[in-house]
């Protein structure tokens, strides 16, 4: 049975102090989420380099790496889902990061992709391949699966044909690599999301489910509208096809990770208003 669970990014607004990340993850248990899905640069002392780009991407860390995160989620009841971590990190000190890892109890460590990296480049590509395979093949050999979290450039088409994330899935081991499924990110790309997770057969074990739309305030100027994140079920997304494809394939944990198009401008509000559809369709 997947877990329904919360991306711990949506929280940078409401993680200021120690008493607010506990009265936000015990609202979080409340509106019906049992897992939480953390961030390496969130649960630990960031670089200011890190805490600026996600603030500028609209969406700040807060004061996270000041906390307590083990006890304020143990005391929550909510469980660990996996944590994010960079490829470059998890090379140099394998050892820190796994016992990071198994201090939160939790067997899933995600690469969210590579920055300064040319995706465009095949061959780079085809090494970024190999560097996931051994690394997976490492972190097999500690209890931990290691996924690759999707963006919208593994959709770019390096050599013509093959996409970037053809590449990944083509040139690792079903065993070393697995995959956490982000349809919003391949719907912002142009690709058929359903085929996208078809794509994924015996290899997705986690899935970041969003929805994309559009939030009026007012009557529009023109008839060209601009996309952003959404409450579940108030978009376009075919989710409830793509939530069957993800428990079909037995993945262990479906994870909320809306942006910054908050209904309310809250991101608890907006977590509430998803868990409606959440309970509903990922039983």
């Amino acid at each position: 049975m997947a877990i329904r669970a919360i991306q711990q990014i949506m929280l940078g607004t409401v993680s200021r102090t120690e008493a607010e990340v506990a009265e936000t993850l015990k609202r979080i248990k409340s509106a019906g989420y049992d897992g939480i899905e953390l961030n390496g640069f969130m649960i630990r002392q960031t670089p200011m380099i890190v805490r600026f780009l996600t603030k500028m991407a609209g969406m700040p860390v807060g004061n996270g790496g000041k906390f307590n995160w083990k006890s304020l989620i143990s005391e929550a009841g909510l469980r660990v889902t996996g944590i994010h971590t960079d490829l470059g990190s998890l090379e140099k000190e394998p050892e820190n990061i796994i016992s990071e890892a198994k201090k939160y109890d939790t067997d899933k460590l995600i690469i969210t992709g590579m920055y300064r990296f040319d995706y465009s480049n095949k061959d780079e590509v085809k090494k970024l391949a190999r560097r996931l395979n051994d690394i997976g093949k490492r972190m097999k050999e500690e209890g931990i699966t290691l996924c690759y979290h999707n963006h919208n450039v593994e959709f770019l088409k390096v050599d013509g044909k093959r996409t970037v994330m053809d590449i990944l899935l083509e040139e690792t081991e079903m065993d070393n690599l697995s995959f956490e499924a982000d349809t919003y990110w391949a719907a912002e790309a142009g690709v058929d999301t359903i085929d996208f997770l078809k794509k994924l057969k015996g290899r997705m074990k986690l899935y970041h489910i969003n929805d994309r739309g559009t939030k009026l305030s007012k009557p529009p100027l023109t008839p060209l509208l601009k996309s952003d994140s959404m409450e579940l079920g108030y978009g376009n997304m075919p989710l409830e096809q793509l939530i069957g494809i993800a428990l079909s394939e037995n993945v262990d944990a479906v994870v909320l990770e809306s942006h910054k198009n908050w209904a309310e401008k809250s991101p608890l509000r907006s977590m509430e208003i998803s868990a409606e559809f959440m309970k509903k369709y990922v039983r």
